[in-house]
């Protein structure tokens, strides 16, 4: 095909990534949409630190290591979904009604299992907490959290199948409308279950929980209703070719590694979290409310991912190479745009902002330290999501992988622990190996990008014996 490039040449110019107006239209269209429903759904983990935040830090701190816990045992399988991205965006490049359909039935079978596997693990949170030395007087509460979500794991993924189809159908409309009154509907039920009203008993931390699981079914069951009209012709009829194991196998080996990635990359925030809990319930409740404002802020940059994922998919599907790199210069140039603006704030008024979600004088102290750090790692941790979406969008997820595992875990990990304890520079020291590791990570991924653009790109067909790939591009 015309344009197509052999896995001999060299990478393209910088130039070739530039976008044009038309491609910052067109991320634009559907990033912005996409971030709103990424910001609202982070929104929802904070108005829940907000309000609990007004109890005890002992509280906080139990909402900090229960959703910790819960994030961890189900972020592989959110990260298994994202294998729909690049199958469906590319079907919907080609044109390729039936593929779309089989990709988000496959997505739904996948759900049920990945429920089946997270809510085995949630189980046991006590145990585990109290082996990984948490505070004493959390870990029951933090337990009590876990237990609590286990009931909204199967609508967090299914809400997952369902919201990736329709951004790789580039309609969102029915995603943002939902996420918006999903966040009231979760006050609400935080109203009632953290504080105790409505004849419901004051359950603290644990109701945010309780609170969390059922916002989950309200969100499936509103954009079930909402999209319906646009999901028909993907749900229905049901075709039994989505339940044949070849084909699933292939979506999971393109899944897998993109659930290992996003769990490598959890998980040293997760450890991050246990090593301030050696410092005790002040130091992992200022960890999460500095948390809580860089993951809010981490939400734009991952909506834009996903739309240049999206992007980067409709070009390899309809067989337009310069469209694949453009999307992704459009992509990491907007997510590195955003970071910049955000990375001042963090650095200009950080006590404001911790402000925002305790009144805890040391908490806010403490966690006003540790913001300005997330402000020098901001541009890079914009640049590596978006990175990973360009590079998830042409199914390029098992190098991406490794490369996550080398600057977070061989590099920003143990930089953290030996600021952290070897030289004694506590919290601080801990996000200044984050923000260590996320740069490697950053600049790793862009090379991948010059690497793996400048060989031929193909269209993953699932149903194709041996995953054979067509339509080059």
């Amino acid at each position: 095909m015309q344009g197509s490039l052999t896995s001999e040449q060299v990478p393209v110019p910088i130039g070739a990534y530039r976008p044009g107006r038309r491609d910052l239209s067109e991320l634009a269209r559907l990033a912005i949409p996409v971030a709103v429903v990424q910001v609202g759904m982070m929104a929802m983990g904070a108005i829940d630190t907000v309000m609990v935040g007004r109890l005890t830090p002992t509280d906080l701190a139990a909402v900090a290591i229960g959703n910790l816990y819960f994030l961890g045992m189900a972020v592989f399988g959110m990260g298994v979904l994202f294998a729909l991205d690049p199958v469906i965006s590319q079907a919907v490049g080609a044109g390729d009604d039936d593929a779309v359909a089989r990709g988000v039935q496959r997505g739904g079978v996948l759900a049920v299992g990945l429920t089946v596997l997270a809510s085995l693990l949630l189980l046991p949170a006590e145990p585990i907490l109290g082996a990984l030395r948490q505070p004493p007087d959390v870990v029951p509460i933090a337990a009590g959290y876990a237990g609590a979500s286990i009931l909204g794991v199967y609508p967090f993924y299914t809400f997952a199948v369902i919201r990736q189809s329709l951004q790789a159908m580039g309609k969102v409309r029915a995603i943002v409308w939902t996420v918006v009154v999903a966040n009231a509907a979760n006050v609400a039920f935080n109203w009632v279950f953290i504080y105790g009203n409505l004849g419901v008993p004051e359950m603290g931390a644990v109701g945010s929980g309780w609170a969390t699981s059922l916002s989950r079914w309200f969100m499936l069951l509103m954009l079930l209703v909402v999209a319906w009209p646009l999901l028909r012709p993907s749900l229905r009829p049901f075709r039994p070719e989505a339940m044949a194991l070849p084909p699933l196998v292939r979506l999971l080996s393109v899944g897998a590694p993109i659930g290992g990635q996003q769990l490598l990359e959890f998980g040293v925030f997760g450890a991050a979290g246990l090593l301030m809990g050696l410092m005790g319930t002040i130091a992992v409740a200022s960890h999460q409310v500095a948390l809580q404002l860089a993951a809010l802020t981490f939400m734009v940059p991952v909506g834009v991912a996903q739309a240049t994922s999206v992007l980067v998919g409709h070009a390899v599907g309809r067989g337009d190479p310069p469209g694949t790199r453009r999307s992704a210069g459009a992509g990491l140039l907007v997510g590195a745009a955003f970071m910049s603006v955000t990375a001042a704030l963090f650095i200009l008024v950080p006590e404001p902002l911790a402000a925002i979600f305790t009144d805890d004088r040391q908490v806010i102290a403490t966690a006003a330290m540790l913001l300005p750090i997330a402000g020098v790692f901001q541009i890079f941790d914009g640049l590596q999501v978006v990175a990973a979406g360009v590079l998830r969008g042409v199914a390029d997820t098992r190098v991406p992988m490794i490369l996550n595992f080398v600057g977070f875990w061989l590099v920003g990990l143990p930089v953290s622990v030996g600021l952290a304890f070897w030289l004694d520079r506590g919290p601080t020291g801990v996000w200044w190996g984050l923000a260590l590791g996320i740069g490697i990570v950053a600049i790793l991924l862009l090379c991948r990008i010059r690497i793996r653009f400048g060989r031929e790109l193909r269209r993953l067909v699932i149903d194709e014996p041996e995953q054979q790939q067509v339509s080059s591009v």
